[in-house]
């Protein structure tokens, strides 16, 4: 657990509540018991998220199921960042009460960097969809927000690789056939030591870069250890709209 010193660190986050949590902590047995029912999930290298401790979740992103079922299957209960759109009416306050935290991911959002860095500094873990946007899942656009809390925290990052969340041709909202298989592969955690503020862009970008080596060698890894592929792009005129920042082969634009 951290100290009130660490909240007051800048970013401050000592005027920030912790997300809600009590229905992620007991809807989690009952939540993977009804996926069961529908769905063959198997989750690969839990033995290698640290036991304690902040940690990063970071995930590429297929499809509409990836973040319930990391809150639901990871080894820890995880605060992930959700577009803010997903919070209106019934769901919306589903998602507050079960501790996602709300992200408007086209202007700056001091409120959801200021409730990560509770989270991460209270030794909780929180999760993020580096992509951003549902895909291809193969990292071809990484987004700054996993190295700029890794570089805040201190925190380690643990890969997520999901296949089998979106069937191959299936659009961004679609859900895999009943009975499919799901793979969940986490990886080896990727530490960077914690910089003081103020961190520097160029900070953040080489760390990006860095990152999304980590998490492409980790997709290698998992295709190589499942044996399966990524389902492929969205049919034609499905993308949800995104920001086109971020680290890409290319660098950091």
């Amino acid at each position: 657990m951290s100290s009130a010193t660490d909240h007051r660190a800048l970013p401050r986050s000592d005027r920030t509540r912790f997300p809600w949590r009590f229905l992620l902590h007991g809807l989690r047995p009952v939540s993977r018991g009804l996926v069961g029912r529908r769905y063959e999930v198997h989750v690969h290298g839990a033995d290698l998220v640290p036991a304690s401790g902040p940690v990063i979740f970071a995930a590429n992103h297929v499809g509409v199921m990836d973040g319930p079922l990391l809150a639901m299957f990871a080894p820890r209960p995880v605060h992930a960042l959700t577009k803010v759109e997903m919070f209106r009416g019934p769901v919306g306050r589903f998602l507050l009460f079960s501790g996602q935290i709300p992200l408007d991911r086209f202007r700056s959002d001091p409120g959801a960097v200021k409730a990560c860095l509770r989270v991460l500094r209270d030794g909780a873990t929180m999760g993020i969809f580096p992509e951003g946007q549902r895909g291809t899942g193969e990292l071809e656009r990484f987004h700054r927000g996993a190295a700029y809390f890794a570089l805040v925290s201190g925190a380690p990052v643990v890969p997520v690789v999901f296949f089998g969340t979106r069937d191959p041709g299936g659009t961004s909202g679609s859900l895999p056939h009943r009975g499919a298989r799901i793979d969940i592969v986490l990886g080896a955690p990727y530490t960077v030591p914690a910089a003081p503020w103020p961190r520097t862009k160029e900070q953040v970008e080489h760390t990006s870069m860095l990152l999304r080596e980590h998490l492409l060698v980790h997709l290698d890894h998992a295709k190589a250890l499942t044996g399966r592929t990524l389902p492929g792009p969205l049919p034609a005129g499905d993308s949800d709209p995104d920001p086109a920042t971020g680290v890409t082969d290319q660098g950091a634009p």
